[in-house]
């Protein structure tokens, strides 16, 4: 596992900080916020897309025909680690992330032509079409159907928990085209525009009162054949590289340190709410998830690693998003037991408020960390399987 940058990385590595730098704080307020800056949130945040694209870095690992720069994976990986750093949001969501990857290496050039520039201006938002009230840890047991009807399909059938559906212009999903074949062998993949006659998109009011989730229903929707990627009845295996793609995030493992330094600089601030010295627990309890996290950043190097040399991580991808998930549950509890009744308070000001009230809301959106993007048994079956060479049974 490599652990440094060539000297070509680290000056790729300032130039990205030197960019955060001067470029992040812009419409901000002085706390760093964007409430208390120049723009609300949404105008801001197409401010920010239009600097990180005049950049070339919505997806600088792109191939320059599809409009990247063509910078390697190690490349990529510093700048999302950057990024993270100075928690400053990607730009591009699941379009750059997961669809637009796997269409890269999936699609046709007519497709690649049709798709890729919207995401990358930002004009095209992406949602994922994957799980069902009854296919959800088990993908490939779903049953939406999509029946060849000439030039199309005939989509029929529901997915749940679609992250952002509501505000999707393209949705990328999988639909089962042949319901006699082995349940792996008998789906498709498919890119369904969201403004077609038949869909309707329902939001979904989460534990922590916000509507990030929907259900989506499809009732005789026509789907042009050209809009299926690859192969009839080969979806699956298209949809698994999503789902690498998707495991693979460096992301998540800053987002847990930066946790627990915001947990530190509190106690700090505030010893009256928190006190490490008289509470000896608690002080073991943050130095063992302060291990942890960094563990977090070495699984996410392997799987750089791995990917810079050309493999593919498959189980190793499932241990770091494993690992990430359940940690960050961990430390949503920390937050907890430091803050005690306090944590609980959701508001974010208040003369009870405690850290703006993060630690309530980032504990119950911990709850489904571990459900989405295959859950927690399902990466495990995967590490013993694919890693471990154990037998499904």
């Amino acid at each position: 596992m490599e652990f440094g940058d060539t000297p070509q990385e680290s000056v790729w590595r300032t130039e990205v900080r030197d960019f955060l730098t001067h470029e992040y704080t812009a419409g901000r307020g002085e706390d760093g916020s964007v409430e208390g800056g120049l723009f609300d949130r949404g105008d801001w945040m197409k401010a920010w897309r239009t600097r990180v694209a005049a950049k070339g870095w919505v997806a600088p690992a792109w191939p320059k025909s599809y409009g990247g720069t063509g910078l390697g994976v190690k490349e990529q990986f510093i700048l999302n680690e950057e990024f993270a750093e100075k928690g400053a949001p990607q730009v591009g969501g699941f379009g750059v992330m997961m669809f637009g990857p796997t269409l890269i290496v999936h699609g046709t050039e007519e497709q690649k032509r049709e798709h890729l520039p919207g995401i990358l201006n930002g004009e095209t938002l992406w949602c994922q079409g994957w799980s069902e009230p009854g296919a959800g840890s088990d993908v490939a047991s779903l049953q939406t159907r999509a029946m060849r009807d000439g030039d199309d399909y005939v989509l029929n059938g529901q997915k749940i928990w679609t992250t952002g559906a509501q505000h999707a212009d393209w949705m990328y999903m999988l639909a089962r085209t042949d319901p006699d074949a082995p349940k792996h062998r008998g789906i498709s993949y498919f890119m369904l525009n969201m403004k077609s006659p038949g869909v309707t998109v329902q939001p979904l009011t989460t534990m922590a009162g916000s509507q990030t989730f929907n259900q989506v229903f499809f009732d005789n929707v026509r789907v042009p054949a050209r809009n299926r990627m690859g192969e009839e009845n080969r979806g699956w295996y298209i949809g698994t590289t999503t789902l690498d793609f998707e495991r693979s995030s460096i992301g998540s493992a800053v987002g847990i340190r930066k946790s627990l330094e915001g947990y530190l600089a509190y106690a700090r601030a505030f010893p009256q709410h928190v006190s490490f010295a008289s509470r000896p627990s608690l002080k073991r309890e943050f130095a063992e998830r302060w291990i942890e996290a960094g563990v977090a950043k070495l699984l996410s190097y392997r799987v750089v690693t791995l990917q810079a040399r050309g493999q593919i991580p498959n189980y190793e991808s499932s241990m770091t998003k494993l690992y990430a998930s359940e940690l960050g549950q961990r430390i949503a509890t920390l937050g907890l037991h430091m803050l005690g009744m306090g944590g609980q308070i959701l508001e974010r000001r208040g003369p009870h408020a405690r850290l703006g009230g993060r630690v309530g809301t980032g504990y119950i959106g911990a709850v489904s960390a571990t459900i989405a993007g295959g859950t927690s048994e399902i990466q495990r079956n995967i590490i013993a399987q694919r890693g471990l060479g154990l037998p499904r049974d």
